[in-house]
This record gives C-alpha cells, sequence and structure tokens, in this order.
C-alpha cells in the first residue's frame, strides 16, 4: 500500500528499525531514535544496492517519489543513480574549490609580498564589495562574459568608472591566474574590450611657472602643522609622489652623500630610485631630524608614531592655502617636469628623476643610475629655481 503523509506522521519508533513501503522500492526506514530516511532498492547489473534520497520531512514524500524517478530513468540508461551520486558531490566539491571567490583569493595571496599592504587591501576591498557578491560562489569555469558585464555594468551605474574600469582588469588577472594553474579554459574578460564607459582623461591640475612662486609664498607663511609645510616642501623639491614621502624613512637618506634611496617596495613602479637631495632639500630633512628624528618615519603620524602621515594631511594644507581645484600635490611633479622642460633640461633626465617606467626593456635593463651626474646638476638647479622663485 502507497504511503501517504498522515501513514508516515503517525508512524513511532520501535525497538529496532523498520521500513515503511512506498511503491517501485521507495520506502522510508524509520529508526528506534524517530528519525526518518528515504531508501530506494534497485537493482543494476544483476546487483541490489540501496540509494539513500534524504530525511523526511526534510524531503516531502512527493519530492522523494520524484528524486525515485529520476534515479529509475538513470538505471534504465544503464547509470548506476548511487555513483552518479557521488560524482556530483565530488564536482561539487571541485566547483567550490574552484570558485571564482577561492581562485581570487589565492592570486591575491601570490601577489600580496609584490604590492604594498595599502594597496593589497584596496585589491581585495573591491573584489568583496562588487564581484564576490554576484559571482564569487561560481565555478569560475562556468563564468559567462555577459555575467562578468553585468557585474562590471552595476559598478558603472553607480558613476563609479574608475572601479569598474580596475575591476575588470582585476578579474582578467584573476581568470589568467586560473588559466595558469589549470581552472580555467580562458579569460573572458578579454571578450568585453571596448564594452565599457569611459571618463574624459583629466590630468592632475597644476601650477604653470608664473603661478608657483605665488604658492610658495603662501606655504612660507602656513599657519598649519610644522611637519606638513616641510613635507609639502620636499614634494615641491624632490618630485617623489606624495605616497613615498609620506611613508619615507630615515634609514633612506644619507645625509653625507645627499641621497635618498627609496626601496623598490614603496615606489609605485616597484624598483628602487635614488633622489639626489639639493641642499635646500638636505636643509629641510635636518628641520624634520630635530623634529622627528627619534622615530623610524620621516613623517610619523601624530595619533599613532609608529605610523607615518595620513593620505589627506597634505593635500588639506593645499586647500587651506586657497588651492583647491587649482592644484594638486601630485601637481607639483607636472609644475616642476614643466619648468625644467622649458629651460633646456634633456626630457630623459627629468623621465628618470620622476621615476616614469622606461618602457623599452633594453635601456630598463641599465639605467638604474643613468643620468646620474645630470640629474644631480638638474636637482640642485631646482632647488635653487625655487628658493628664488618666491614673492615676497
Amino acid at each position: 500500500m502507497a504511503l501517504t503523509d498522515v501513514s508516515i506522521k503517525g508512524s513511532r519508533p520501535k525497538d529496532k528499525a523498520y521500513k515503511l513501503s512506498d511503491s517501485g522500492g521507495l520506502y522510508i526506514l524509520v529508526q528506534p531514535n524517530g528519525a526518518k530516511y528515504w531508501r530506494l532498492k534497485y537493482r543494476i547489473s544483476g546487483k541490489e544496492k540501496l540509494l539513500s534520497i534524504g530525511s523526511y520531512p526534510d524531503v516531502t514524500l512527493a519530492e522523494a517519489r520524484e528524486k525515485g524517478a529520476i534515479a529509475k530513468k538513470q538505471i534504465a540508461n544503464n547509470t548506476d543513480p548511487s555513483q552518479s551520486k557521488k560524482e556530483d558531490k565530488l564536482k561539487s566539491l571541485i566547483d567550490s574549490e574552484n570558485s571564482f571567490e577561492a581562485v581570487a583569493r589565492c592570486w591575491h595571496e601570490n601577489q600580496k609580498e609584490r604590492w604594498v599592504e595599502g594597496h593589497s587591501a584596496r585589491v581585495l576591498n573591491r573584489l568583496e564589495a562588487n564581484i564576490f557578491p554576484t559571482l564569487g560562489f561560481k565555478a569560475i569555469n562556468s563564468i559567462k562574459a555577459p555575467e562578468l558585464l553585468a557585474v562590471i555594468r552595476a559598478i558603472e551605474a553607480r558613476g563609479a568608472l574608475d572601479i569598474s574600469r580596475r575591476a575588470l582588469q582585476t578579474c582578467g588577472q584573476i581568470f589568467r591566474y586560473a588559466i595558469a594553474t589549470g581552472r580555467a579554459d580562458r579569460d573572458i574578460s578579454a571578450d568585453l574590450k571596448g564594452a565599457l564607459k569611459t571618463r574624459k582623461q583629466e590630468n592632475h591640475a597644476y601650477l604653470s611657472a608664473k603661478e608657483l612662486p605665488e604658492f610658495l609664498a603662501k606655504l612660507k607663511h602656513y599657519d598649519g602643522d610644522e611637519q606638513t609645510k616641510l613635507a609639502l616642501k620636499l614634494v615641491i623639491l624632490t618630485f617623489l609622489r606624495t605616497t613615498e614621502v609620506r611613508g619615507a624613512k630615515w634609514s633612506e637618506i644619507d645625509f653625507e652623500k645627499q641621497e635618498w634611496r627609496v626601496p623598490a617596495e614603496r615606489m609605485k613602479m616597484r624598483k628602487s630610485h635614488m633622489v639626489p637631495l639639493s641642499a635646500q632639500s638636505v636643509e629641510i630633512l635636518k628641520k624634520l631630524h630635530a623634529i622627528n628624528g627619534a622615530y623610524e618615519h620621516i613623517f610619523p603620524n601624530r595619533n599613532n608614531p609608529t605610523a607615518y602621515m595620513s593620505q589627506n594631511t597634505m593635500i588639506y594644507a593645499v586647500y587651506r592655502l586657497g588651492y583647491h581645484s587649482r592644484t594638486t600635490v601630485h601637481g607639483f611633479r607636472a609644475t616642476a617636469s614643466t619648468i625644467l622642460n622649458e629651460h633646456g633640461f634633456m626630457s630623459d633626465v627629468i623621465e628618470r628623476q620622476l621615476a616614469h617606467v622606461e618602457m623599452n626593456k633594453v635601456r630598463a635593463s641599465y639605467n638604474h643610475a643613468e643620468y646620474l651626474p645630470e640629474r644631480i646638476k638638474m636637482m640642485q638647479w631646482w632647488g635653487d629655481y625655487v628658493a628664488n622663485c618666491i614673492v615676497q
């Protein structure tokens, strides 16, 4: 007699497990503890076997019959449903290990040593906030280009075009890592080339030669923190990027040789960089040493001396001086480059001192100290120029 929900619910446990049969080999096994498990008895290749279908009431009577019917179709096609179930579990396990998120985290862990801590955190945060919620659980090899595009378009819809571009680039790196490790066949991000919105390129605002003297005069009389004031002066004199100045350590400075050697891990392009120090830069560093010489960092964070100056300190000082939207801290590099080019310094010397990457690999292999005498001369000329152009 076929089972009903009433008969199943009304069954009571006994001292020993017993069966309640339905039809076609399907039955429910009632355990002494009251648990009820679905089983399907079947024969394949002359052998009698059992297939576990789940527990009642998690799997209802109707669902158990449906699963039983599917298993019987497999048997009719000479497929063992028990073996098929094991293969499905294995595939599910492999898929979970090869999910986009799992592969992405492996890739990220593999890259961490090459990146500064802040960049590493930003990359992972971008993935966690924008990619993982939608694609993280999917097997990386099953993701299609339209699915990835939909996720990127959702970022675009927020107006975050830079984040969408960076997210797509990161996804491409993850897919290529998956290919290299045998977990994907191709990089689907390549199919999205040209599909994203682009923002009109805007260069960092910077001051012209005519505008620089007035800014330097205002900086001279800046009534804010002395450390911030000296940091801005060093940015102007050394051509270094904001983050390279903020994170500077005393161990990088050689006062005797008048050199500042920034290690590769602190440079944007991951190549060590040498800055010849003008007399003006040395003077500023000596002032800073009198203030902060006991610390590891040249610009220790006021709230946490073991860390360094916060990201927005210098730009907020620029705003206080009245230059909001007129220049950025990064823009002082462009100001220096423009003025030096106008005064006849070789563009290769200027670019080398700006630590721009030399794309020609042959030249890049021997340019660590390239143009050093010219760079020393140029940096002192620039120090004198800056010192002499302040509007009184």
